[in-house]
């Protein structure tokens, strides 16, 4: 279909009913926000007035002494209904709601922000391993336990958001050496500043604790991550400078953090529990990373060539050109199906960083599940999760098989969850206002499934 068709198709299809603006709220969402107010103005309050209700016999018991609780030198206690519920229905309505100040605030959410996010998300689990192998002290360990480890996180990556978009952000529409100098100025200095605070807060707290912790690959660690801040920082220019800054703050702190991993490697700290590693396992990589490598590989593989030709067209995968309406869209008929955004969009999205990421973080969580109950008898804290296991063991049980709890069938329910996820994606139409909420429901899959992927991988390979 030739460029003045398609010109002439979509306004025939944005008509006299175009959608809303994107700095606008929809009446639902102008609903969800005061509603949200609402409900947070009332647990302000109820902290006040009714104290027992809200805390001493609602969230202490609900929320923090769990947390607490595997803060502890026990570690690892598990999830309840209550709590389980509680995190779920908060991610959700989070998505709702942030998706909605996002757009407002015109906040990118394109790949280059998913990669950014992707690397706040593996950043969690490199710090929660470090709790799990007792590095924090017992002051500071409760902000490394999930839920409070997301918000703690979000706190700095809100604040680094906020201060490289108000400091760099009038340069974004220019890409001359003259204006790359001025931001690589303006924003270096504050990310190298930011970082050395978040060593010296979260890591050096933590050294005068550990009496035989060497200090080789921790200096080695701090000198790479700032050699990542820097070369991540450049390697993304002409990105937005709201992107660039916690893409390359996010990068900088895995790396610190992985490399206080290989410390505890190479000279294990004391820890509460008093476990002693034995050997590292490496094999697991091969399992946890391999095979949901694989798969992604080749999903990359059978959908590049239609997501080049969708980029080469100025559309994105998915996403509705400016101004329609799903409705309208899905009313068009036969009239659309020749349009690149129809035509393209289902191959393309197997090959995008959105769906490759949620497929690999999933499969990356349930193989590492199983290698990690079956193989070296950890246990599942996650509520549903160890249900399944639970049923796992009873087929195992009744086919006579004495081998593992029976995570086997974890797996295949993961497989079979972001099967589904991903056909909903690759099938599904968005407007262009509605692109946060995807790259939100993106996190949050990746949240809950990268995330404690990693953390598991981490803890076979530490021994923790």
């Amino acid at each position: 279909m030739a460029m003045s068709g398609l010109e002439q198709l979509e306004q025939q299809l944005i008509g006299d009913d175009p959608v809303l603006p994107c700095e606008e709220y929809s009446s639902v969402e102008k609903t969800t926000l005061w509603l949200a107010l609402l409900a947070l103005s009332s647990v302000f309050v109820g902290f006040f007035v009714a104290n027992d209700f809200i805390w001493t016999d609602g969230l202490k018991p609900i929320v923090w002494d769990p947390i607490m609780e595997d803060a502890g030198s026990a570690g690892d206690a598990a999830y309840n209904p209550m709590n389980t519920l509680l995190y779920t229905f908060s991610m959700l309505a989070s998505v709702v709601v942030l998706q909605a100040l996002f757009r407002k605030a015109n906040i990118p959410a394109d790949d280059k922000m998913l990669l950014a996010l992707l690397a706040w998300v593996c950043l969690a689990p490199v710090l929660r391993v470090l709790e799990d192998a007792d590095f924090f002290s017992s002051e500071m360990d409760w902000l490394f336990i999930s839920p409070i480890i997301h918000l703690h996180l979000a706190v700095w990556l809100v604040g680094l958001a906020f201060i490289s978009h108000y400091v760099a952000s009038q340069w974004d529409a220019s890409s001359t050496d003259k204006i790359e100098n001025k931001v690589r100025k303006a924003l270096l200095p504050i990310l190298s500043l930011a970082l050395f605070f978040h060593w010296s807060l979260l890591y050096q707290p933590a050294y005068s604790v550990h009496d035989s912790m060497g200090f080789t690959w921790v200096r080695l660690g701090i000198l790479a991550s700032y050699i990542a801040l820097f070369w991540t920082f450049v390697k993304t220019r002409e990105w937005p400078a709201i992107t660039r800054g916690i893409l390359s703050f996010g990068v900088a702190a895995s790396v610190l953090g992985l490399f206080h991993w290989v410390q505890f490697l190479s000279t294990p700290w004391a820890q509460e529990s008093a476990r002693v590693l034995d050997t590292v396992s490496l094999w697991p990589l091969l399992v946890v990373f391999g095979i949901p490598g694989i798969i992604c590989y080749f999903m990359h593989r059978y959908g590049r060539d239609d997501a080049l030709q969708l980029q080469l067209t100025g559309y994105e995968a998915g996403v509705l050109p400016a101004g329609i309406r799903i409705k309208s869209w899905e009313d068009a008929g036969e009239e659309i199906q020749r349009h690149p955004v129809e035509l393209l969009s289902r191959n393309a999205l197997l090959a995008s960083p959105m769906v490759l990421a949620m497929v690999f973080g999933q499969l990356c969580d349930g193989f590492a599940t199983m290698v990690g109950i079956d193989f070296f008898g950890y246990g599942e804290k996650h509520v549903v999760s160890n249900q399944v296991i639970v049923y796992g063991g009873e087929i195992n049980d009744a086919l006579g098989v004495d081998f593992g709890e029976g995570a086997w069938l974890f797996v295949l329910v993961k497989a079979a969850l972001i099967g589904a996820i991903t056909y909903m994606f690759i099938e599904m139409k968005v407007e262009k206002r509605q692109r946060h909420i995807r790259l939100l429901i993106v996190l949050a899959v990746l949240i809950v499934g990268l995330a404690p992927g990693l953390r598991d991988i981490g803890r076979l390979m530490l021994g923790v």
